[in-house]
C-alpha cells in the first residue's frame, strides 16, 4: 500500500521535473523568437536567389551555361541532405523529418546515400540501415552562411564530380510556432519545373528571356550559381532550426502542463492516504483508551 510519505516523494519528483521543463519551455522561447527573425531575414534574399537560377536554367543551352545545370541521361544515384536536430526533448520533430525522409526514398532501384545534417538525425537514419555517406553533427543556434557552407560545398563537388545524379534536402519548413512541415527540395541538377517548362506566360507577364551577362558570362556565373545554390542549403538549415525550437518550446509547455496536472492528482492522492492514516491513528488511541478503563 502506497504511503503518505511516498506520495509526498512522488510529488517533490513531478515539482522539480517541472520547473525542470519550464526552464526549457522559457529558453526555447528565447531561441525560436531569435530563429523566425533570422529566418525572416534570409527567406527574401534565398528565394529572390531561388528565382534567380530558375531563370538561369530555363534560358537556351542552359546545359552549356553552368555544369550544375547539366541533366544527367540517366538518374541512378541520389544524395540526400536529410536535415534534423542535434537535440532531444523535442517532440516528434526529429522522428517526423527522418520517417518522411526515408518513405520519400524508399523502394528506389537506385543507390540512395544520405548527408545528415544533426546528430538525432544521424541515429535515426543509422537505426534503419541506411547508407550515411556523410554526417554534420553539429550545427550552432544562430549559424551563419560560412557554418553551412560545407555541407553545400559537399553537394556540389559530389555532383560536379560525378558521383550522383540528384541531390535533394528533406527538412522542416517552418510555418508558425504550431505548425512546421517535413519537406522535400530536389537542388541539383538545377532545373525548371514542369509548369516553368511548358507556360511561356504566367499570370499575364511574358516571360522576360535571356540574361545579358556584363563583363563575362562564365566568370559571373561560375561565382553566382555554386553561391545561390549553398545558399539554398543555408536556407533549409535556418528554416529547420525555427522548426526545431518551436517543437521543443510546445513540447516542453505540454511536459510542464502534465507534470502540474499530475502534482494535482497526487496531491489528492496524497491527502486521502494521510486522512486514512490520521483515522487510523485515532482509532489506535480510542482503542487503547478504552481498554485502558476497561
Amino acid at each position: 500500500m502506497t504511503t503518505a510519505r511516498d506520495v509526498k516523494q512522488r510529488i517533490k519528483s513531478v515539482k522539480n521535473i517541472s520547473q525542470v521543463t519550464r526552464a526549457l519551455q522559457a529558453v526555447s522561447a528565447s531561441k525560436v523568437r531569435k530563429a523566425i527573425d533570422k529566418l525572416e531575414d534570409t527567406r527574401p534574399y534565398s528565394m529572390k536567389a531561388w528565382q534567380v537560377l530558375k531563370h538561369i536554367v530555363r534560358q537556351p543551352d542552359r546545359e552549356k551555361l553552368h555544369p550544375l545545370c547539366t541533366k544527367p541521361e540517366k538518374v541512378e544515384r541520389f544524395l540526400v541532405i536529410l536535415i534534423g536536430g542535434s537535440r532531444g526533448l523535442a517532440g516528434a520533430y526529429n522522428t517526423n523529418v527522418v520517417n518522411f525522409g526515408l518513405d520519400k526514398f524508399n523502394g528506389l532501384e537506385a543507390e540512395v546515400r544520405f548527408v545528415t545534417v544533426g546528430e538525432k538525425s544521424r541515429d535515426l537514419v543509422y537505426r534503419h540501415g541506411k547508407d550515411i555517406y556523410a554526417e554534420f553533427n553539429v550545427i550552432p543556434d544562430n549559424p551563419i552562411y560560412t557554418d553551412v557552407t560545407p555541407i553545400g560545398r559537399l553537394a556540389i563537388d559530389e555532383f560536379l564530380a560525378g558521383n550522383t545524379d540528384e541531390i535533394h534536402i528533406v527538412y522542416t519548413q517552418f510555418v508558425n510556432r504550431l505548425q512546421q512541415n517535413p519537406t522535400v527540395k530536389k537542388l541539383l541538377p538545377l532545373e525548371p519545373s514542369i509548369d516553368e517548362r511548358v507556360k511561356t506566360f504566367q499570370d499575364g507577364e511574358l516571360y522576360p528571356g535571356p540574361y545579358i551577362y556584363e563583363p563575362d558570362q562564365d566568370e559571373i556565373l561560375e561565382q553566382l550559381v555554386p553561391r545561390f545554390t549553398m545558399m539554398q542549403v543555408f536556407h533549409a538549415v535556418l528554416e529547420s532550426l525555427a522548426s526545431e525550437h518551436s517543437a521543443r518550446m510546445v513540447a516542453m509547455k505540454s511536459a510542464t502542463d502534465n507534470a502540474s496536472d499530475l502534482a494535482d492528482a497526487l496531491q489528492l492522492q496524497y491527502n486521502k492516504a494521510r486522512q486514512q492514516e490520521i483515522t487510523r491513528e485515532m482509532l489506535d488511541i480510542a482503542g487503547g483508551a478504552e481498554a485502558i478503563s476497561g
